[in-house]
């Protein structure tokens, strides 16, 4: 630019002669221009460089994908911003500089663009449905047209950013045990596969009667070590026609009511569904969302075919008139303390508040079972182990004591 620095950002030309002229008319000189075009975007750029052009993988922009988290924060930013009565579209300006980003940065630059040229915030989120969800861009829309955007945007951001920390304790939660199966696996079937035939091959040569175990453990070991190509193949075959099964409507009913069927996953799964229900709708109606709209995007933000189907049928009931506790009661998929605090709430004008309890509560809950969960896995999957290990180390100890028995 004027002073020297250097800058990089993205801008809509006919070409690199208009790009020059446009930039230089914002005081900056164009040193290299990268092209996108069509649905090769984002992945394989041109490079003009003194008029030559090139073709090149760009991995940077290949790695750049935008995260919840980075969702939450620009939206805190945003309305940090309008609270202290800068104009939208100044406030999008200063992101868009301020984004390190790529792919964010794109998309806040076409977002500023549109909004400077008269379209609605709302509707220029919503062309990017992969960075903007649907929720967000309707409570958006809400707060645009109610005249308390820097509210809702707030909003907003507590929502995604405790998304974004439930998410991240199920993560935590989940990677110790997730680790210790792959290493638990990788290490049986290294045993199996590798040092368990070479110590059966001396019992064998040895021609003495073996014991139960030790005939099923070489049996075993062998067809693992001739067909484990074979059982990988089928693992991976089984693997991919589930989830090709799970994306057909059948599947995905089946899957996520057996899910919810589980003995101890399931409980913690419905109480995730609720919290999220009741946070999602909570959230939505404070900031000015119409009811019946509300309920269709918690349908979706559910995640579960069973759950949403509960939802879609009590959007219907109260399109008729009914209260939205009822038709929720007799589904049999939310607790009764659930339903009862919505009556309650709506009986009484504090829906909203009720709804927000609700959330923090089965937040709560669903911390504490995580917890519990990870307590039982870890000792469980420890005596799994050992008792692989007992049965490897006693079935090739017992054939030895046995020869060495016959031999004193």
């Amino acid at each position: 630019n004027t002073k020297g620095k250097n800058v990089r950002g993205v801008r809509d030309a006919d070409s690199v002669k208009a790009l020059k002229t446009l930039l230089k008319g914002d005081g900056v000189f164009l040193t290299e221009a990268f092209e996108e075009r069509g649905a090769r975007a984002g992945k394989v750029r041109r490079r003009k460089t003194s008029g030559v052009g090139s073709t090149e993988i760009d991995f940077k922009r290949l790695l750049s994908r935008v995260k919840l988290m980075d969702v939450a924060i620009l939206t805190r930013q945003i309305a940090v911003l309008l609270r202290a009565g800068i104009p939208l579209v100044e406030a999008l300006g200063a992101l868009v500089e301020q984004t390190e980003k790529e792919k964010l940065k794109k998309v806040l630059s076409q977002v500023k663009e549109e909004v400077n040229e008269g379209t609605s915030f709302a509707e220029s989120l919503g062309r990017h449905p992969k960075v903007f969800s649907n929720l967000y861009v309707n409570m958006v829309r809400a707060g645009e047209s109610s005249g308390t955007l820097d509210l809702v945007l707030m909003r907003l951001a507590d929502f995604t950013a405790s998304q974004v920390k439930l998410r991240g304790k199920l993560a935590s939660t989940m990677s110790y045990p997730a680790i210790m199966t792959v290493i638990g696996v990788g290490i049986v079937g290294f045993l199996f596969v590798y040092v368990i035939p070479k110590v059966t091959a001396i019992l064998l040569d040895l021609e003495v009667a073996l014991p139960l175990t030790t005939q099923v453990l070489i049996a075993v070991s062998g067809f693992a070590g001739d067909w484990w190509w074979l059982m990988a193949l089928l693992l991976i075959a089984a693997v991919l026609a589930f989830r090709r099964y799970k994306r057909t409507p059948e599947g995905r009913e089946w899957y996520d009511g057996a899910l919810l069927r589980l003995p101890l996953i399931g409980p913690m799964v419905r109480m995730m569904s609720v919290s999220r229900f009741a946070k999602t709708l909570g959230t939505m109606l404070q900031s000015g969302v119409p009811l019946l709209t509300a309920m269709d995007i918690v349908k979706a933000v559910l995640n579960n075919v069973v759950l949403g189907e509960v939802v879609e049928d009590a959007r219907a009931a109260i399109r008729e008139g009914e209260s939205i506790a009822e038709p929720l009661r007799r589904s049999g998929h939310f607790p009764p303390m659930v339903t009862h605090m919505i009556a309650v709430g709506e009986r009484s004008g504090q829906l909203e508040e009720m709804l927000t309890t609700v959330s923090d509560a089965y937040d709560t809950q669903v911390e504490q079972r995580l917890n519990a969960l990870t307590a039982l896995l870890e000792p469980v999957m420890i005596v799994g182990m050992g008792a692989v290990v007992t049965f490897i180390l006693f079935s090739i100890l017992l054939p030895i004591l046995k020869i060495n028995e016959s031999i004193q």
